[in-house]
């Protein structure tokens, strides 16, 4: 006796068909279609008996008990024969419904990484225009920026919540996660406005890419995630890629030794803290799954409350925060009206303030737009790829400056490595996504 298996996970009840000697000329495709849970891979059986009357195929399907009585039976073909306990229905081929699954899976990752890497350049190219007219209240585009997001984040969640979008039991989730974000996006903007004081403009693209190498190591430890040779062989990619794009032609090394380590550690205890943000969502993501039994958390829960976390811990932390900027926290009520008036380009202190309100509303709209759709990537795929879809948009944007843009003056010039470093990171990207082929299929 000769046998093989197939596993996929649960179907509906128990079933077996018995495939008759004069069935032999068609082909044995197995066809199978769950009606009520077809995000659930089917478990398959499959065994080939010797006997007198011929070939014996059983097709054992196994549910929960609590949906046995709920679910009809599967149906399922054998050529072109059909057969269903309950009666004939529309037989799907699991193949086919996998394959339609991944394809559509696929293409939505692609759109949410496309849109990711336009916001991205979008949200770089319009920060450096919006301190142009802000260029002496760079704190106070900060703080603007954060009101922005609880404004807005809230008004969108309060309307997707009277639509039936966001219901009770999203709003209900344990909020622990969410202080836990807040403290991070905090710590990690206090620590990245401290070591960004000090070090030099070339230099901190250079020591973002520790980003990266945090991610892929806090989503083992925390996520268990296990990734390919050539998926770490493209991040590492990446990361070179942008260091040769950007750092190339400036003095990042020398003004690294000259900042001291103690301020290029802290730099990248930053991006630690900001490493340890996303895959922190990745995991409310995860947990929401179990939580809300198989739903998905709205990702504007997540947005609000995590914002509105960020907001009271930036508060908590202000009088540090103002001063790193400049600012004494004895002069802050002077210095946050003075920009508002710059901000609204009106009255005395209006002079130098040309593009605003305009430049800072557009940046303070895409760059709420690159954190939805960063968000929305990171909550369909990983932390890992959306760290790469933002890291692509960087050597965009460089290139982007080359350009005549209003407000900015005379256009920069491409750094020298930039084209070797865009080939090896879009090298690496390439490397990271390739899936190898398997070298042997299963057999049905």
């Amino acid at each position: 006796m000769s046998s093989f298996y197939r596993r996929l996970p649960s179907a509906a009840g128990p079933a077996s068909f018995l495939y008759q000697p004069q069935l032999r000329r068609k082909a044995a495709g197995i066809v199978w279609l769950d009606r009520a849970h077809l995000n659930r891979r089917p478990e398959i059986a499959l065994r080939t008996l010797t006997s007198s009357s011929g070939w014996q195929v059983r097709v054992a399907a196994r549910e929960s008990s609590e949906r046995q009585q709920k679910v009809a039976p599967c149906s399922y073909a054998v050529g072109d024969s059909d057969a269903s306990e309950g009666g004939l229905d529309r037989p799907v081929e699991v193949g086919r419904i996998w394959r339609w699954r991944v394809e559509k899976r696929t293409m939505e990752v692609a759109v949410a990484v496309a849109a990711t890497v336009v916001l991205g350049v979008g949200n770089r190219v319009l920060y450096k225009l919006a301190l142009v007219p802000l260029k002496q209240y760079p704190f106070f585009l900060a703080q603007l920026a954060t009101v922005g997001y609880i404004v807005i984040y809230f008004s969108i969640l309060y309307i997707r919540y009277h639509a039936g979008i966001v219901t009770d039991e999203m709003l209900m989730m344990p909020k622990a996660p969410f202080i836990a974000v807040g403290i991070l996006e905090a710590l990690a903007a206090a620590t990245g406005m401290a070591a960004g004081a000090i070090l030099s403009g070339a230099s901190i693209p250079v020591l973002s890419q520790t980003f990266l190498v945090w991610q892929i190591l806090l989503s083992v430890i925390f996520l268990g995630r296990r990734y390919r040779v050539n998926q770490l062989i493209g991040c590492f990619l990446v990361a070179v890629g942008v260091v040769i794009t950007v750092a190339s032609g400036s003095s990042a090394g020398h003004s690294l030794k000259e900042a001291g380590i103690f301020w290029s550690i802290l730099m990248i205890i930053s991006f630690l803290l900001q490493a340890a943000d996303t895959v922190l969502k990745e995991v409310i993501f995860l947990d929401a799954e179990k939580q809300l039994k198989g739903g998905s958390v709205d990702l504007f829960v997540v947005n609000s409350y995590g914002s509105a976390f960020q907001a009271l811990f930036i508060c908590l932390l202000l009088p540090f925060l103002s001063k790193l900027w400049g600012v004494p926290f004895s002069q802050l009520p002077n210095y946050l009206r003075d920009g508002t008036a710059c901000f609204l380009n009106i009255g005395s202190l209006s002079s130098g303030c040309d593009g605003a309100p305009l430049l800072p509303l557009l940046f303070v709209i895409v760059n709420m737009g690159f954190n939805i759709s960063l968000l929305h990537l990171l909550k369909i795929s990983s932390a890992v790829v959306s760290s790469l879809a933002s890291t692509f948009s960087v050597p965009i944007s460089v290139y982007m400056f080359t350009l005549p843009l209003p407000y900015l003056g005379v256009a920069s010039s491409l750094p020298p490595g930039f084209v070797a470093g865009a080939v090896v990171l879009v090298l690496g990207l390439f490397i990271y996504a390739w899936t190898p082929s398997s070298s042997s299929s299963a057999r049905l």
